[in-house]
């Protein structure tokens, strides 16, 4: 299906706010936008709901649409959310997984170890919890999952920018992909559970700043 006006205009502002290059509080003038992407301002308007759905816009009286703030409870509430959703979506994937669907995981972990930047590695962290997640065959909670995973992907880009980033493979990747294999759902949702609600725990720990969280849980 074509993708509309407003969906490109979400899609490109969408991530600008992930990269960071539209940090958190920019004002999202609608006239502005519309004037960038020689758009007339009904799907400009319907754009900027769309980033609100995604959860990284919001909309403030008298202040109007502005980047989503990320803070230490923006980082908690998308964990506790993804947890919730990402281990339901695994337990309706497991019985419908096959060898076309592992092989999907296998290469999201490949290109996540060979990966040289942060853009190619965080397209290979995405690429893998879309492809465990996509057996389940219920589009809701898929499109859900998709605005999650942008969520967490901004969270990864915020903490790069001032931590750095360094390319290795995800450990906890590799283990829920085993349990999978060894037809063991229980381990294999435990494990992605503990594995989302890292990024929740660590907020708790006001020692450490936000933007550090997605560079000590990578690969959520």
């Amino acid at each position: 299906m074509a993708e509309t006006v407003a969906e490109r205009i979400a899609r490109v502002v969408g991530e600008k706010i992930v990269t960071g290059e539209l940090g958190p509080g920019t004002a999202l003038r609608q006239d502005k936008i519309a004037e960038e992407f020689e758009a007339s301002h009904v799907p400009t308007r319907e754009a900027l709901q769309l980033l609100r759905a995604r959860g990284l816009a919001i909309s403030e009286p008298r202040r109007g649409m502005r980047v989503a703030p990320l803070d230490t409870q923006s980082v908690q509430e998308i964990a506790e959310i993804r947890a919730a959703l990402e281990t339901l979506a695994l337990r309706l994937a497991a019985p419908r997984m096959n060898a076309a669907s592992y092989t999907k995981i296998e290469d999201a972990l490949t290109a996540g170890d060979q990966a040289k930047n942060i853009a190619e590695w965080e397209q290979a962290n995405r690429a893998f919890h879309k492809a465990l997640a996509a057996p389940c065959k219920r589009p809701r909670l898929l499109t859900m999952l998709d605005d999650l995973q942008l969520a967490n992907s901004r969270i990864i880009f915020c903490a790069t920018r001032t931590a750095g980033w360094q390319p290795g493979s995800s450990q906890a990747h590799r283990k829920i992909l085993n349990a999978m294999r060894q037809r063991d759902v229980n381990r294999a949702v435990a494990l992605l559970d503990a594995h989302i609600r890292g990024l929740e725990q660590t907020a708790a720990d006001e020692r450490i700043p936000s933007t550090e969280l997605a560079v000590r849980h990578s690969g959520t």
